[in-house]
């Protein structure tokens, strides 16, 4: 398998754990992973925020740790990457009415390319005209109206899901990174293999 590239779409205070843990993870694995937020130039700071459910009526929100941004947005051609990712948080918010995202959005929807979306993530898919009718997609719950009235199937996952719709990979939030980072990677094309650990030296003594 060929190693991939990956660009992700954040804006300032995205989710840091659906920055953070999606970056490291595709890196681990081999993967490059473009972290871009508009009208900032590689090496700028991104500032992130912490949502966490404390058992109140909603999500609270607390500052996260800085990213910096990997490349510089005015430089982004979408068709250099094979993936496109649209972090969470209230990020997305504002980013999805640049025009400049939309038409990065555009190109890997019309191109047929994967397209990656977490949490509030989907209002950047929803400001782009087709990308989610007809489609099945999960996102934080809050999102469903959303979601319904710009054509989608709103999945309602577990906490813990994700969900597949052919080249479109959704889930809710952070907590289920683990499941939806594994189907990225399953339409990515990437396949982890494990074998026997290897033990040498004092540890086969033992």
């Amino acid at each position: 398998m060929a190693a991939k590239k990956i660009l992700m779409l954040t804006g300032e205070f995205s989710e840091e754990y659906e920055i953070f843990v999606f970056e490291q993870a595709m890196q681990a694995v081999g993967h490059t992973v473009h972290v871009v937020c508009p009208d900032k130039k590689a090496g700028e700071v991104i500032k992130t925020s912490l949502h966490d459910f404390e058992g109140h009526q909603t999500y609270t929100e607390k500052p996260g740790h800085d990213h910096f941004a990997s490349k510089t947005f005015s430089e982004v051609r979408p068709e250099d990457y094979d993936a496109v990712y649209c972090a969470g948080g209230r990020g997305p918010e504002y980013i999805r009415i640049d025009k400049r995202v939309q038409a990065i959005v555009r190109h890997f929807h019309e191109t047929g390319k994967p397209i990656f979306t977490i949490c509030h993530g989907v209002q950047i898919l929803i400001a782009v005209d087709g990308v989610v009718r007809g489609r099945e997609v999960a996102a934080l719950q809050y999102c469903e109206p959303e979601v319904t009235l710009a054509g989608g199937i709103y999945v309602d996952v577990p906490p813990t899901g994700a969900h597949v719709d052919g080249n479109l990979v959704s889930a809710k939030g952070w907590p289920g990174l683990a499941a939806f980072m594994r189907e990225c990677l399953k339409v990515l094309g990437t396949e982890i293999r494990h074998g026997e650990l290897q033990m040498t030296g004092k540890a086969q003594a033992a």
